[in-house]
């Protein structure tokens, strides 16, 4: 059996990012969140967020869990700034203890006293720039609000989040949308716009964070580091709504319907306004369905992707297996040859 969390094998890699789908649970999936709990998870994920220096390029707060699309750059070779230092420090400690640092770090170069010096930097920047940092940070703060809130004491998340590894491209592209219809797929609105607690409705809100997220996870193939402005210009916002569109209409089978969604007609009315319905349709297809590989799948991504994960992580798969790559099956089989697993799910994966 797989191990739930799994971290990139070049995680201090200055050219290849380490983007994971972060999933995490309510203990006994109890619907517990309503619009004051996902505002408040919003903003702690935000707080982890500018703290650790890691990125969120899209996510959805549901119910009773959440999906995050998030990026762990490598931490610098010669550590962080004392500017950059203190800029983390004041997203989760007050004025006057962030003041104390830095008046400690001035006194220890002062002295000279250089080993302390990194010392008391690193006691600081060890938890950032790291994907278990800042599920740390973020499920802590979250907990500790939300017991206080409720008047409630224990264990609030079911089990300790997984985290599968994404490539750039087609993989990176098919999360992102996957996740941001989440409130589609579950029947709680049509347009995915309407969701306020998702990545996309964010963006679309005018949300400059949100929309620079986006715009990274869908180009990250091509190196874009990701801009806001990016979003309106080149039609990247146009063509994520055509595959979001593509992929939240309802499906009716015999005059049933079979999964909810937005009505065709307005599906069709909207893409025609927008001149056309985008280059992903077989993305659109896949992320129609609760797909396993997507929570479960360790690492998704074209072959050479995964099998590099596969040889930098040999001692976590089973004895018999002699190779990494695995041709998805189910749902995901639509895009067989283009996205690739690291593991072999092979029933139930639609």
């Amino acid at each position: 059996m797989a191990k739930k969390r799994w971290i990139s094998p070049w995680k201090d890699s200055t050219e290849k990012p380490s983007v994971y789908h972060v999933v995490s649970r309510v203990v006994e999936r109890r619907f517990a969140f309503g619009p004051e709990e996902k505002e408040k998870f919003r903003m702690f994920m935000r707080m982890a967020e500018n703290f650790t220096g890691c990125r969120v390029l899209t996510y959805c707060v549901m119910s009773n869990h959440f999906h995050i699309l998030l990026e762990v750059p490598p931490m610098p070779e010669e550590g962080l700034s004392d500017e950059l230092l203190f800029e983390r420090l004041r997203a989760l400690y007050s004025k006057g203890r962030v003041a104390a640092v830095a008046e400690e770090l001035a006194d220890l170069r002062k002295r000279g006293n250089k080993v302390a010096e990194a010392a008391l930097k690193k006691s600081y920047s060890y938890r950032m720039q790291d994907l278990s940092e800042f599920m740390k940070v973020l499920l802590q703060r979250f907990s500790h609000w939300f017991n206080k809130a409720h008047d409630r004491t224990g264990r609030l998340w079911e089990q300790r989040f997984t985290s599968v590894m994404v490539e750039n491209g087609v993989a990176s592209r098919t999360m992102a949308a996957y996740i941001d219809l989440n409130p589609v797929r579950a029947g709680i609105c049509e347009d995915p716009a309407d969701y306020r607690w998702s990545g996309y409705a964010e963006a679309v809100a005018g949300g400059k964070r949100a929309r620079g997220g986006l715009v990274r996870a869908l180009k990250l193939g091509d190196g874009h580091v990701g801009t806001a402005r990016a979003w309106a210009q080149g039609g990247l916002a146009k063509e994520y709504r055509a595959l979001l569109l593509a992929a939240a209409a309802e499906v009716r089978i015999d005059g049933q319907v079979k999964r909810k969604g937005m009505k065709e007609e307005r599906v069709h009315k909207e893409l025609a306004a927008m001149e056309g319905r985008g280059s992903d349709l077989a993305i659109s297809r896949v992320i129609c369905h609760r797909v396993r590989y997507f929570t479960d799948g360790v690492a998704i991504g074209g072959r050479e992707f995964v099998d590099e994960v596969f040889r930098e992580c040999r001692e976590r798969f089973g004895l018999r297996r002699m190779d990494g790559a695995r041709k998805p099956r189910g749902a995901l089989a639509e895009l067989a040859g283009t996205v690739w697993s690291a593991r072999d799910l092979r029933s139930g994966v639609g």
